[in-house]
């Protein structure tokens, strides 16, 4: 059920049940950056706390894919960030909302670029039937894509 809640609002933003969630698909907040990873990495934080989004934790996902013996050579982090004003907004909705808190947000090397990215809180909305919040997940919308923006300048 959840699936195709995902995929009508895939399909609502332009992508095809084919290719919903694949590479193209409005689905993904991506934004590139010139800039070393660490760069990045720091200019996130910083942006994320300069909007009031908390830093919850971030996951090296090399480091633990490479600390359990697995060959993968890419440089990944994902990070889960938090604003404490919307989520207890949501999850005075919804305490289902809980299960894709807090936002994550990837960062790693594609190439000569450093890639950040996201699922749009937009999609994701409709697997709640919670209409009443679409205002609430523009809002963070917009604050991730600009914590994004400013963080690859």
């Amino acid at each position: 059920m959840a699936v195709r809640a995902v995929r009508r609002s895939a399909e609502r933003n332009g992508c095809g049940p084919a290719v919903a969630g694949e590479g193209g698909c409005e689905m993904f907040i991506t934004v590139r950056s010139k800039h070393s990873i660490g760069e990045v990495r720091q200019r996130f934080e910083d942006a994320a706390a300069g909007r009031k989004f908390g830093v919850q934790g971030i996951h090296n996902v090399t480091a633990t894919l490479q600390g359990k013996g697995l060959v993968f050579d890419r440089k990944l982090y994902i990070y889960e960030i938090c604003n404490p004003g919307y989520a207890k907004k949501v999850l005075d909705a919804n305490i289902r909302i809980s299960t894709a808190l807090p936002c994550r947000v990837s960062i790693y090397v594609d190439g000569d670029d450093v890639v950040l990215e996201t699922i749009k809180p937009t999609m994701l909305l409709p697997m709640f039937n919670e209409p009443a919040l679409e205002g609430t997940a523009n809002e963070v919308e917009a604050a991730i894509t600009a914590i994004m923006q400013e963080a690859a300048k």
